[in-house]
């Protein structure tokens, strides 16, 4: 598919190892009813918050990415990839900040990852790179949750280890797309 600009192809692999390395809420709630991190009761509260994290994180961090741009996404990767050890690991007092920062993992996927996109294609060709970006990312998430599903079992740490590498090895693709952004942005 021709006519993207600015690193399409390079954002839309960044995006996938995002979207691969992140759990989906009911193996969050699973594990943490399985190992008592938090009481049954209080795990659709977790989801409260994990909700309301991403709402008020979309609201202020869509501003925010609109003054900075593409940058933005560096800290977000590596505070929403901090889901994993919090949730997996860690005890039941870190399990709260851990499903926090998944909230703000969803808001980020939500609304900076597709935000930024735009910033990627030509706008005759928006329709057509939205529906390739979303139908690659959702096959990404797919297959990760495959691989996620596939470690639970086997070792927990080797999860969290999917999830924080497959997320983290997208900060270099980023810090690249940030920086030729920045170039675009100065250059007459």
């Amino acid at each position: 598919m021709g006519g993207h600009r600015g690193g399409f192809w390079l954002y839309l692999v960044a995006a996938c190892l995002v979207a691969a390395g992140f759990a989906d809420y009911p193996l969050l709630a699973y594990h943490l009813h399985r190992y008592d991190a938090l009481p049954g009761t209080w795990i659709a509260e977790a989801y409260a918050l994990a909700m309301a994290v991403s709402g008020g994180g979309s609201l202020l961090l869509g501003r925010w990415f609109d003054r900075i741009g593409t940058r933005l996404l560096l800290p977000l990767t590596v505070a929403g990839a901090l889901f994993a050890p919090l949730v997996f690991l860690a005890g039941p007092m870190w399990a709260w900040l851990g499903v926090a920062l998944w909230g703000l993992g969803m808001g980020v996927h939500e609304s900076i990852i597709p935000a930024a996109l735009a910033l990627r294609v030509n706008p005759q060709r928006r329709a057509s790179a939205y529906g390739l970006f979303t139908a690659a990312y959702g096959i990404a998430w797919f297959g990760g949750s495959v691989v996620i599903g596939l470690l639970y079992p086997v070792s927990l740490d080797w999860l969290v280890v999917f999830c924080l590498g497959t997320q983290l090895a997208a900060l270099p693709l980023f810090a690249s797309l940030a920086a030729s952004d920045a170039q675009l942005k100065h250059s007459p």
